[in-house]
């Protein structure tokens, strides 16, 4: 089994225009080559790990930061 991802502009022009995602994972199972559309959109990649469920996100994180440094120049 093998898989990689393209940019679906890589592809000849007949498949691109079927494909509607930037990017398309390429699997082989035992010569069935599958392309799989990969969405790149937010609500479709849940957060994983154990801040799953804190409800922090990337823009409270970025403000953190922000603070840090401004806190830090003082």
């Amino acid at each position: 089994m093998n898989e990689m991802i393209l940019e679906a502009k890589d592809l000849p022009e007949p498949l691109f225009k079927l494909i509607r995602t930037s990017k398309v994972k390429v699997h082989e199972v035992d010569g069935i080559i599958n392309l799989i559309p990969i969405k790149e959109n937010i609500e479709d990649c849940p957060i994983r790990g154990i801040a799953a469920d804190c409800g922090f996100t990337v823009e409270d994180f970025l403000a953190k930061k922000r603070e840090e440094k401004v806190l830090e120049g003082e």
